[in-house]
């Protein structure tokens, strides 16, 4: 039926959903997003979606569409254990109620786990050193097991950090939440959410079966330089900057386990084999919008 589905719709599926409204190939039926609570599930009807709730915990599964779907899992991992039960009950569903045509399936680059900086391609072994990446790793080898008994096409993308000018670390910097000194930092690597949709796009409509690819804009920096940047183009303080050795004491759990993986992301088989050009190819590109908000503001 080549009916699109979104599991897990949130801000990257809404917007996904919007581009899939444009485009002219599109097919009759609206495309099918899936989420959990009300708020979300308004949000997709605005954006053009047919909103079906569904917690993919706990509920029956049998109101999902996946014969012969082109099917976008965003759909996150829970947030502990090491394994990811919402994938397993998702196969368990397919061979139930028959398989989609082509899933893409939204990973991390977290699954390569650090790797002291050095550059890396897709084909970099797997060594995840969080649990959240180890809870993705898993859902990466389940679907492959899967396509490969069911045939199905699967398509793996290793999303970097997702940002846009209205999802920006803006709270944190207003409140003077420190960040390591430039120096100590680790590298990190992002991509613009509107990049991130075109890219869903053209590896659903091009990528080869099985094909996986790191999705990035190819332009590393670490993670205080983003801070600095993203502050200086909202017109807003620099964070504090403190030595490594301090972070412990003063910064989340969360974000010291992204200080310390350190990775440059080789993006050269996206733009080769999907010809790919970035809309925002960097992360000054990236920010333009919010840079003339605020100079508008201050006119």
């Amino acid at each position: 039926m080549n009916r699109h589905i979104i599991l897990g719709c949130g801000y990257v599926g809404q917007l996904l959903l919007r581009r899939l409204a444009e485009l002219t190939d599109a097919p009759p039926a609206p495309p099918l997003g899936v989420a959990r609570h009300q708020a979300t599930l308004a949000a997709i009807a605005a954006a053009g979606g047919e909103p079906l709730q569904l917690d993919l915990d706990s509920d029956a599964l049998d109101a999902l569409p996946s014969a012969g779907t082109r099917l976008f899992h965003f759909a996150p991992p829970p947030a502990d254990g090491r394994e990811d039960p919402r994938t397993a009950r998702l196969i368990e569903h397919f061979e139930r109620h028959g398989h989609p045509q082509r899933l893409l399936y939204i990973s991390t680059t977290g699954v390569y786990g650090d790797c002291a900086g050095a550059w890396v391609d897709e084909s970099w072994p797997l060594r995840p050193t969080a649990a959240r990446s180890e809870r993705r790793v898993d859902a990466e080898r389940r679907l492959q097991a899967w396509a490969t008994a069911s045939g199905a096409d699967l398509i793996i993308l290793r999303v970097a950090g997702i940002y846009a000018s209205d999802r920006l670390p803006l709270e944190r910097l207003r409140q003077g939440a420190p960040m390591v000194k430039a120096e100590q930092a680790p590298w990190s690597n992002r991509i613009h959410a509107e990049d991130l949709v075109e890219i869903c796009l053209a590896a659903l409509q091009r990528a080869p079966a099985g094909a996986i690819y790191n999705v990035c804009d190819g332009h590393p920096s670490s993670m205080t330089d983003y801070f600095l940047q993203v502050a200086a183009a909202a017109d807003l303080p620099p964070p504090p900057l403190i030595d490594l050795e301090e972070a412990s004491e003063q910064l989340s759990a969360g974000m010291l386990s992204y200080l310390r993986e350190s990775r440059r992301l080789d993006n050269q088989r996206l733009r080769t084999e999907l010809g790919i050009e970035l809309r925002y190819p960097n992360l000054a590109a990236g920010l333009s919008a919010v840079r003339a908000q605020h100079a508008d503001a201050r006119a």
